[in-house]
């Protein structure tokens, strides 16, 4: 492995996935590489990615062609991709997860958007797609939304995997870690084994200072003390969100529930940092993995993220450093009138919307690769 601050990352406990999965990293060779010479221990994916993968190249073509002639249908075609892809990756983490005894070397697959707020419909995907799957290291990815959050407390008591995502505030923090650990014990009550089971809680972080950021820029623009208080914490709410969301993680798994639950083998749900992409070209390209770095936590990057820590980042355990500072930062915002409940509720929103979009626009680009195949009219009415 590369001597470099990426793969020293683990020296401070923290696990480096990649946001990003395409077929032509998987038969080239590439994410091999990553993992052998970064010590990359896990993938991420969802909608957008894979429209980027299947839409954006064409590693997929021949794939879609042979599906379209077996009578597939758009969305058997959709599904027969992502999982191909999801076990191929799946197998090369394999060792990961065997070296580190299940903690590590995870590959995530979501479950449609369009059921973020269906948990029957959550549950019932999810167990197919954990069938379907059918490896160890796999997680299925279930909005953090109220209905999201029944299917995951259902699916962990079933001993499946869950990468709880597109979770934006603190207080819905607390339902996640809440929805776990009631999964976990059901499982208990059942005497059923806890050690296999896994769980991230999936911060998206970068989207935060984009919707925040502007209503700060407009304060600073004004006259009075509260042109200061915007100024101080400009480009700093996604940060401080993530700093105190690690002191609950704390709270919460280093409590008697969870030590009961430990005592039969079950594992902390891990805070996993998202959407570390640099939003705004005026913050350091770096800006959302640097002060994150710390034990017991997953920092998920896309690849121009990842090559620029490569690059030049600087790694050492800052993610406790200021957390007293970082609760000053939500009582700035309460000062400034800026309601963070409503930012969060609006951040979920948009981000299952971003979700579904771009799920409709691939399904729609399949549709008529499908109709090409079969030599039909393609019909650009409605996706399906």
């Amino acid at each position: 492995m590369n001597d470099s601050p990426l793969s020293r990352l683990s020296a401070f406990g923290q696990s480096i996935w990649l946001d990003f999965i395409r077929r032509g990293m998987l038969s080239s060779g590439k994410l091999l590489q990553l993992i052998e010479e970064d010590g990359l221990r896990g993938v991420t994916s969802n909608p957008p990615i894979f429209e980027r993968a299947i839409a954006g190249s064409h590693d997929y073509d021949e794939a879609i062609r042979l599906l379209a002639l077996r009578e597939r249908s758009v969305e058997a075609i959709y599904e027969a991709l992502t999982v191909e892809d999801v076990q191929r990756a799946s197998d090369l983490f394999r060792p990961t997860y065997d070296g580190t005894a299940g903690r590590d070397g995870f590959v995530s697959l979501e479950v449609s958007p369009h059921l973020a707020d269906d948990s029957a419909g959550t549950v019932v995907e999810a167990r197919r797609l954990w069938a379907a799957v059918d490896r160890p290291n796999v997680l299925i990815k279930v909005p953090a939304t109220v209905e999201g959050l029944l299917a995951v407390q259902q699916l962990i008591g079933e001993g499946i995997n869950v990468n709880v995502t597109l979770l934006f505030g603190l207080a819905r923090y607390r339902d996640v870690a809440e929805a776990y650990l009631a999964g976990l014990e059901t499982r208990a009550a059942r005497s059923e084994p806890l050690e296999h089971v896994a769980s991230v809680a999936s911060f998206f972080l970068s989207r935060i200072d984009v919707l925040v950021d502007p209503v700060l820029e407009r304060l600073i623009q004004g006259e009075g003390s509260g042109a200061g208080v915007a100024a101080s914490i400009h480009g700093q709410v996604a940060i401080a969100s993530a700093k105190v969301a690690y002191q609950i993680y704390k709270e919460i798994f280093g409590g008697a529930r969870f030590r009961r639950l430990a005592a039969t083998g079950a594992r902390t749900q891990r805070p996993l940092w998202a959407s570390t992409g640099t939003k705004n070209p005026a913050y350091s390209d770096v800006k959302y993995v640097e002060p994150l770095i710390g034990p017991g936590t997953v920092s998920t990057l896309p690849l121009e993220t990842l090559d620029a820590y490569r690059d030049h980042g600087n790694p050492a355990p800052r993610l406790e450093e200021g957390a007293a500072g970082a609760r000053h930062v939500f009582r700035q915002l309460c000062q400034l009138g800026i309601d963070v409940e409503e930012v969060t509720r609006q951040l979920e929103k948009e981000g299952v919307q971003k979700f579904i979009d771009s799920y409709d626009r691939l399904i729609e680009r399949l549709k008529e690769a499908r109709a090409s195949a079969l030599g039909e009219p393609i019909d650009r009415q409605a996706p399906g």
